[in-house]
């Protein structure tokens, strides 16, 4: 029996996939299915299950597409309703996979049809649980993101199920048995998940503050809501794609591949209101980029951001790539649900100024240069980052206005006169900085290497209460 975690860092997110005498399983697979194909090829096995945790709100699976080049049965736990064909398990239903038994653990909480799925050998003994968003690598999942379907699935209601779960499904099992969740740290599906991403159930009932054995209901619920930001205004529309079915990758490929002059791209953009969508490094866009465009990088946390910012998984799309990497934007941006890609500027930046085309550049300066210039002329500071990070240590007197919130925060940002603009390495800000140009804001100046760069310089900076200045 082989059982392999297929770990995608961009999204924080696990696959796996388990194989036993000939036959194999897919659990929540990724929107790019040809790699689970290719594994089950060489080991000489069929695909016969794709078994989903949940319906996901955080990327849109692969299990449609999978299903049909395979022939594969996808199979969801109790209480699921997708509008195609699968198998709706009952609570402990088995299925075999070669020597292998899975058996289905309906555990409501993250959502109400979530389900884990308990890994048994021909011996009957159990190997690990496949846990989904139920429980994580210290942390569990969150509760609070039916209600935008089902308005009497509150999150406090899906909080007692998911107390209910852990312990009377979960938590009874096998201390020695390996725990194999569907996100690692980075996750917005969770608060305060681990960089590990397998642990053993024993050590995660020693470790994880949901799983401590005296604690109330009304203790979980409190400390599980507790901190608990909203979640992306993507994740419900993704959830209604994993419901309701999507249009194959292959494609949303062959639309979104497609290369486009410069004039063509901005004709595209005129008739069609697409955003053009810069995923360069942003030091190559701070130097020079589409005007309007918003930049946001491939090297960064770039899936999770365009469903954070751009938000309407509908919205047209154009891009602007490195050469060479736009099948494979083109397949992120699918992963987490924007299929609305019209194409990409074949040739770059250097074509659309080769067509007569202006472009347009930010202000950016190194961390000693922000010293300096803080030093003569203290101009307001805007602080990016999230506010854990903030509080962690900051610029004195800094505007804290998080990416995140950068839509709902927009009367705080400075309209007169200039002011500086940093994150924690560079990346953030400059997203920042592209969104708040696009909607008639040109006076920020972006600050090289973020507060990494600013702490080691003679900047003032707090941590807490206690003010202090590096030298």
């Amino acid at each position: 029996m082989k059982i392999e975690q297929i770990y995608t860092g961009c999204i924080a997110q696990a696959a796996y996939y388990l194989e036993s005498n000939g036959e194999a399983a897919i659990f929540d697979p990724l929107r790019e299915v040809q790699p689970y194909i290719d594994k089950a090829a060489k080991d000489n096995a069929k695909i016969k299950y794709i078994f989903e945790t949940h319906f996901h709100a955080d990327f849109v699976s692969g299990h449609l597409d999978l299903a049909k080049k395979t022939g594969a049965q996808i199979v969801y736990g109790p209480t699921a309703a997708p509008e195609f064909d699968a198998v709706i398990a009952t609570d402990n239903q088995e299925f075999k996979v070669g020597n292998y038994t899975i058996r289905a653990i309906h555990t409501p909480g993250h959502t109400l049809e979530s389900t884990c799925y308990l890994l048994i050998d021909e011996n009957d003994s159990i190997h690990g649980i496949i846990t989904g968003d139920t429980l994580f690598i210290g942390d569990v999942g969150r509760p609070d993101l039916a209600q935008a379907l089902t308005s009497d699935l509150t999150q406090e209601v899906l909080a007692s199920h998911l107390y209910d779960s852990l312990r009377n499904k979960i938590m009874v099992l096998p201390d020695d048995i390996t725990v194999y969740p569907s996100h690692g740290a980075g996750s917005a599906c969770g608060k305060n998940m681990s960089k590990e991403t397998t642990d053993t159930l024993g050590n995660q009932k020693k470790t994880n503050y949901a799983l401590r054995a005296d604690m109330t209901k009304e203790e979980f619920t409190a400390e599980l809501l507790d901190g608990l930001g909203a979640p992306p205004a993507y994740f419900p529309q993704n959830v209604l794609m994993n419901i309701k079915g999507y249009e194959s990758l292959d494609t949303i490929l062959e639309k979104g591949v497609k290369p486009l002059t410069a004039k063509e791209l901005e004709a595209t953009a005129t008739s069609t209101g697409a955003i053009v969508l810069d995923v360069r490094h942003e030091n190559d866009f701070v130097k020079q980029h589409v005007p309007n465009s918003i930049f946001i990088g491939l090297h960064g946390g770039f899936a999770p951001w365009v469903g954070a910012l751009i938000r309407d998984v509908n919205q047209p799309i154009l891009l602007v790539t490195p050469e060479g990497k736009e099948e494979e934007t083109v397949t992120r941006l699918a992963r987490v649900g924007f299929d609305n890609t019209l194409g990409f500027l074949k040739g770059g930046i250097d074509a659309w100024t080769a067509a007569g085309f202006k472009t347009e550049s930010i202000r950016s300066i190194s961390p000693e240069e922000f010293a300096e210039g803080l030093a003569k002329n203290p101009i307001t500071v805007v602080d990016s980052r999230k506010p854990g990070e903030y509080s962690g240590g900051h610029v004195a007197d800094a505007l804290n206005i998080p990416l995140d919130f950068v839509n709902e925060q927009l009367a705080e940002v400075p309209k007169e006169g200039d002011y500086y603009l940093h994150c924690a390495g560079g990346y953030r800000s400059v997203i920042m900085a592209s969104i708040l140009k696009a909607r008639g804001y040109h006076n920020m100046i972006n600050v090289e290497k973020g507060f990494g760069g600013i702490k080691n310089t003679t900047v003032q900076v707090v941590t807490g209460q206690t003010s202090c200045s590096n030298s």
